[in-house]
Order: structure tokens, then C-alpha cells, then sequence
């Protein structure tokens, strides 16, 4: 694929004016490879944001990790992933603040002040903490209180913007509602109410099997795997059993994953010659893992360079938490000064 065809592929999201705005979002380092799922959900987005407003916060949410992971070499490792994924994606730590979560111990300070003030009811209301009820698995604290934490990860920047996928919502609507009643409780105005950017046409992209892409579903096509790991991926995606000859259903996982790589005239013609029949899905797929190796050549190769320097991605690190500890501390202890912590004043 040419790099002008790479450029006009998978069509970059629609630059918002640059503004005097905080950019704020985090993955959580669980172990597994970015997927396609995550790129084109969020990192995608990290990146062009980066450029779009005057500063952007990306952190390796290991505090998160906790909840699921419990091996402290394996955290590590997963966080170091998570770091290389970032770099290699694009991520620039000359145009953003690349950190990781637990450098900032801050937050767990601000995610107890939030807790005081965050009814059982709104937890109880929390999308994963209700999902993990329904398949009857035992729910520990650090589940419940999850959304306290994403939000103290928030508000503790002064963060505007939150690029999320669609659902994750709730969770920005939940720190809203955290930051208005710790406003209003307090009569102050310390905490910044957050505005999550969803890209509405991408914020879902289809897993192997036709449901959404997640690790949770195992359906997951990864952007920095080994080839064959790649191939085989493209190779196991689900479609129907249609025959060569006859029309093809074009809304299908194949089809909307391949979308994802090709200009709109590819589409067109791609979805023209699928409803006229005599294409099969294993040259869709043949074509597809092509795209999908050459439009992430240059971003493995990123990633493959800083793999061969962790002492340089660690300085990375700990320099961007110097940069985001400038932002935590205002907010901080306006939050400990209307609430009444620490000495008396004046």
C-alpha cells in the first residue's frame, strides 16, 4: 500500500479546534497485546489529540490492574507493554505526558475524598459492578469502588476531555456527578466537570466472532503480535456459509473490519462486487491481513525500537509524572483546602 493510500485509509478522526483544554484517557495493562478494537476505539484518537489541544495526559493504569492481577512482576510487564504500545502507536512524550498511574499516589488520596461523598446507589449502579452480579462472581471492593478511582484519575488533572469508547461512558458521566457533589458540598469550585469524546463511528469495532472486540469475548485481532498470531486471527473471523457465487452480506464482521483499512472508493467497489457474488470471503480476508500488516509496519517498528531500550521508556515515564504531578497538586489541595485537611490557614 502506498503511503498515500495509507494516509487516505482508515480515515483519520475529524481535528477539533485547538483549545486551551486537558486531554485525559488510560489503559489498563492486563497482560494482552492492543487490539484493533482498542486502536481504532481510542489510541487512534490519543494520538491526533495530542496535536489538537495544549496538553494530553496517557497513563499505564496499574492501580486498575489490582483488580485483576495479581502477580507484581507480571504488573510490571504488562505496564511496560502498555508504555511500549503507547510509543509505538505514536504517542510523542515532546507533545504529551505519557505516565503510569501508580507514580502518582495522589490519586489514591483523591479517589477517598470522592468515596466520601459517592452514594452506595451510584456505585451499585456501576455497568461492570452489575455485570459481574449477574454471572455471580464474588465482587471485591476494589470492583466496587472502581468508578472512584477512574474518576479521582480524572478530576485530578483538571481534565476536560476524556477519549473513551462508548462504554465507558457511564464513567464520565459518574465523575461529573462526583465533582458536582463534592462542588457543592464544599462550596467550591476545585474539581473540573469532564466531557467524554466518543467517535461515533469507529468507538465499536467487531471482534472475530461478530460481537464487539474485547479480550473478555477472546475474539481480539492484535496490532503488535506475531505475524502468524495476525493471520490466523484474519483467517478464524466468522461469516456465513453463502456460496462463492451468490451476493454477499456486507454487514458483516469480515467486511466491517476490512472497512476499516480501505478508502471509501475501495469500499464502494467492494461492496459492490460482493453484492453481485462470485467473491470469496478468503480473498476478503487474504486482503485484509495485507492491509492490516502494512498499515501497522511503521508502529511495530516504533515499538520494536523502544522495546530495545526500557531504561529510555522508564525515563519517559517518570518525566511524565513530574510533568502530571505540576497539574495533580493545585487541584489536589484546592480539594484538601475546602474540605478541611491539613493545617489551619491564615
Amino acid at each position: 500500500m502506498s503511503k498515500k493510500k495509507q494516509d487516505e485509509t482508515a480515515e483519520a478522526p475529524t481535528p477539533l479546534p485547538k483549545r486551551q483544554q486537558i486531554v485525559l484517557s488510560g489503559t489498563k495493562p492486563t497482560g494482552e497485546n492492543l487490539h484493533l478494537g482498542n486502536y481504532f476505539g481510542a489510541l487512534r484518537q490519543f494520538v491526533s489529540l495530542q496535536d489538537e489541544h495544549d496538553t494530553a495526559l496517557y497513563f499505564v493504569a496499574d492501580y486498575h490492574s489490582m483488580t485483576s492481577v495479581r502477580n507484581g512482576a507480571e504488573r510490571r510487564r504488562n505496564s511496560l507493554a502498555v508504555a511500549l504500545d503507547y510509543l509505538g502507536a505514536g504517542l510523542d512524550p515532546e507533545r504529551a505526558i505519557l505516565f503510569r498511574q501508580s507514580d502518582l499516589p495522589e490519586v489514591t488520596e483523591l479517589t477517598w475524598i470522592l468515596t466520601s461523598i459517592t452514594p452506595m446507589g451510584m456505585l451499585e449502579r456501576a455497568h461492570a459492578y452489575k455485570a459481574a452480579q449477574d454471572k455471580g462472581e464474588d465482587v471485591d471492593h476494589g470492583l466496587f469502588t472502581y468508578p472512584v478511582l477512574m474518576a479521582a484519575d480524572i478530576l485530578l488533572y483538571g481534565s476536560h476531555l476524556v477519549p473513551v469508547g462508548r462504554d465507558q461512558k457511564q464513567h464520565i458521566e459518574m465523575a461529573r456527578d462526583m465533582a458536582q457533589r463534592f462542588n457543592r458540598l464544599y462550596d467550591c469550585e476545585a474539581l473540573v466537570l469532564p466531557d467524554p469524546y466518543i467517535l461515533e463511528d469507529t468507538a465499536t469495532v467487531p471482534g472475530t466472532d461478530g460481537q464487539k472486540m474485547s479480550k473478555s469475548y477472546g475474539n481480539t485481532i492484535s496490532m503488535f503480535a506475531a505475524k502468524g498470531k495476525v493471520k490466523k486471527a484474519v483467517m478464524g473471523i466468522v461469516t456465513d456459509s453463502t456460496p462463492v457465487d451468490a451476493p454477499k452480506d456486507t454487514s458483516q464482521a469480515l467486511f466491517q473490519l476490512w472497512s476499516l483499512f480501505a478508502t471509501q472508493a475501495e469500499r464502494d467497489e467492494m461492496f459492490a462486487r460482493a453484492r453481485a457474488g462470485g467473491l470469496g470471503y478468503g480473498d476478503v480476508k487474504k486482503d485484509l491481513l495485507a492491509r492490516l500488516m502494512d498499515y501497522f509496519e511503521p508502529m511495530r517498528e516504533r515499538r520494536a525500537h523502544f522495546e530495545q531500550k526500557p531504561d529510555e521508556v522508564e525515563a519517559i515515564l517518570r518525566d511524565g509524572a513530574e510533568r502530571a504531578r505540576a497539574l495533580a497538586t493545585p487541584v489536589l489541595e484546592a480539594c484538601r483546602e475546602a474540605a478541611g485537611l491539613g493545617p489551619l490557614r491564615g
